[in-house]
């Protein structure tokens, strides 16, 4: 029953932030200090979900080794992206990597 509550309660306060934002609208405007800091919000969650699973792909100790098919594939994907600043290339060299890197380690 505590599961319940607690879930209500995460839905609830989510749905609560996001309307009142809608809600207010245009009446509320934020410092650009807060806009600056918001514009790298993305960036950081992408970083907090993508780089537990680049070091430590199965969990618990970081795997920092050349066996690492993520962590081989991520330097790929960091070094085409520096050089090229294309996307699309940089995410079919990364991939490419990827799966050549697990499946010929196998």
């Amino acid at each position: 029953m505590n599961t319940f509550w607690i879930i209500f309660g995460m839905a609830a306060l989510t749905y609560l932030t996001k309307a009142l934002v809608l809600m207010l609208g245009e009446r509320v405007t934020f410092s650009p200090g807060l806009r600056t800091a918001l514009e790298f919000v993305p960036v950081t969650v992408l970083t907090a979900i993508i780089t537990p699973m680049v070091l430590a792909p199965h969990g618990g100790a970081a795997e920092l080794n050349w066996r690492n098919p993520q962590l081989v594939a991520s330097l790929c994907a960091i070094l085409v992206s520096a050089l090229t600043r294309h996307m699309l290339l940089t995410i079919v060299a990364a991939l490419g990597v990827f799966f050549a890197w697990q499946y010929g380690m196998a």
